[in-house]
């Protein structure tokens, strides 16, 4: 049976409660045509219809301009519970707790970097261990890494990884507060141990960058960027193996927990528990463990990125003004205060695949961006471009202050390297001026940038309905992949 939307406006659809019996709220998308004619390809709009029956939501469940399937919520999911009576689920935040991205700026211009693009990325493998499974060069004890998930990012500049003043330009201040270690199995904290500070596999990428446009000078001129050609860097990692074993751990938990609680659930990746109740609490702080545990692990590969700079340029990162513009997640469930028909509630919103876009004068914001709104990085792929937006009012109103993450795949990663060849999407890249280096074949193919959505339409959409607003866009210079 194909699944009714309308169209509401433009770039709005909606799926009507009438369409479920148990729906509780209508299922909102945001798209353009092509983008939603993707989303049908997949299971993604029945997983948003999914959404919207779960205890305690409010609104509507929605599903951004990325939108593709995923395990539970699509990938761009978010929806919002009432912190009364909602629940929470680990597949509305994902495997990959706190898979996000952070943003360097440099002082440095294309003409400094193009020569030595080659040598960065070599410098920055060496210093970056990438791979499935791979572990770093930090080896923890099980009571040193339940101290650093406790005190998050303070805890690396403590060691002298990153700098003193880096984490007032993160989501959270680097560190949820609610982290407790003693919710966290043995086995994650034994894959935890070893792997602070790698890059993983996957989507994840590391990526010097030249800035193509700026759309809004101003703003950009707050976040340090002034100017096309200036370099910045992009890191995009989560939680590697301590937040998949945490998600995996907890999805066991959930399950016993709906029978339990006589939860009616629409399918079994949907598995969760009253927000009231001991499961749901031991989860968030154990998932808040893994959330820390993704920040600090960004938080040292940028120090080896400003290493890696520093023994090329024969400079200090200081002198060449690496400074972090802003360090967020995509993967996460946040207890934030919204207005929702008129009223201030306390709510747990979960975002699967997805930015949170504050738009100015939130409380949560650093000092210097209240008057801009929250900085948001929309990745795209190693041959295409990434985004600089802003969180708007907008979104405050429509989308929970949230917004797409990146490009959103439309070909699994058997059906790229069934259709690519490693040695054809390097060749491909070369002759664009992009130097790639990866740690395997397999994972350039599966990466390859035909098997993602266009994301100059993904941030359009953002940026038109006004979810997100454009500030610049860049062009990849040299890829690190995992």
């Amino acid at each position: 049976m194909d699944i009714p939307i309308k169209k509401v406006e433009d770039l709005v659809w909606e799926i009507p409660v009438e369409y479920n019996p148990h729906m509780r709220v209508p299922a909102r998308v945001y798209a353009d045509d092509a983008l939603l004619n993707m989303m049908k390809r997949d299971a993604t709009l029945q997983q948003c219809v999914n959404m919207t029956q779960l205890p305690g939501i409010l609104k509507y469940g929605i599903t951004l301009p990325d939108g593709h399937q995923g395990y539970g919520f699509p990938i761009g999911g978010v929806a919002a519970f009432d912190a009364e009576e909602g629940i929470i689920t680990p597949g509305g935040v994902g495997y990959d707790i706190n898979c996000g991205v952070r943003l360097l700026r440099t002082d440095l211009t294309y003409k400094d970097v193009r020569p030595k693009a080659t040598e960065l990325v070599d410098r920055i493998f060496r210093l970056v261990p990438c791979g499935v499974g791979v572990g770093g060069r930090i080896r923890l004890s099980t009571g040193e890494l339940d101290n650093a998930v406790s005190e998050g990012v303070d805890w690396a500049i403590s060691k002298g990884y990153g700098w003193e003043g880096d984490s007032e330009h993160m989501e959270e201040g680097g560190c949820m507060k609610e982290a407790n270690p003693d919710k966290v199995s043995s086995r994650a904290k034994k894959r935890g141990s070893s792997q602070l500070g790698t890059l993983g596999a996957g989507n994840h990428f590391l990526e010097i960058a030249r800035v193509r446009e700026v759309f809004d000078g101003e703003t950009a001129k707050t976040f340090g960027i002034t100017e096309p050609d200036q370099i910045v860097v992009w890191i995009h990692t989560g939680s590697r193996g301590y937040g998949h074993q945490i998600a995996t751990d907890y999805i066991r938990v959930m399950d016993r927990a709906v029978r339990k609680y006589g939860i009616r659930i629409p399918a079994r990746e949907l598995g969760c528990a009253p927000l009231k109740s001991r499961e749901a609490e031991d989860y968030y702080e154990a998932m808040s463990c893994a959330v820390n545990w993704a920040f600090l692990n960004r938080h040292i590969i940028m120090h080896h990125v400003r290493t890696a700079f520093e023994e090329s340029f024969s400079r200090s990162a200081e002198d060449m003004g690496m400074r972090l513009v802003y360090g967020m997640t995509h993967n996460t469930a946040k207890k934030e205060e919204h207005i929702i028909e008129g009223k201030r509630m306390n709510t747990v919103v979960h975002r699967k695949g997805a930015s949170r876009a504050f738009g100015p004068g939130r409380s949560d914001l650093p000092i210097d961006y209240k008057s801009t709104g929250q900085p948001v990085l929309l990745v795209g792929t190693m041959g295409t471009a990434s985004y600089l937006l802003v969180g708007t009012d907008r979104g405050e109103e429509i989308s929970f202050a949230s917004t797409a993450h990146g490009a959103g795949r439309i070909m699994s990663r058997t059906g790229a390297r069934r259709q690519f060849q490693a040695r054809d999407i390097v060749q491909r890249l070369k002759r664009k001026g992009i130097v790639v280096k990866a740690a395997s074949g397999r994972v350039v193919e599966e990466e390859s940038p035909d098997s993602y959505k266009d994301v100059h339409k993904v941030a359009d959409v953002s940026h038109y309905l006004g979810i997100g607003r454009k500030v610049l866009v860049s062009v990849p210079v040299a890829v690190a992949k995992g």
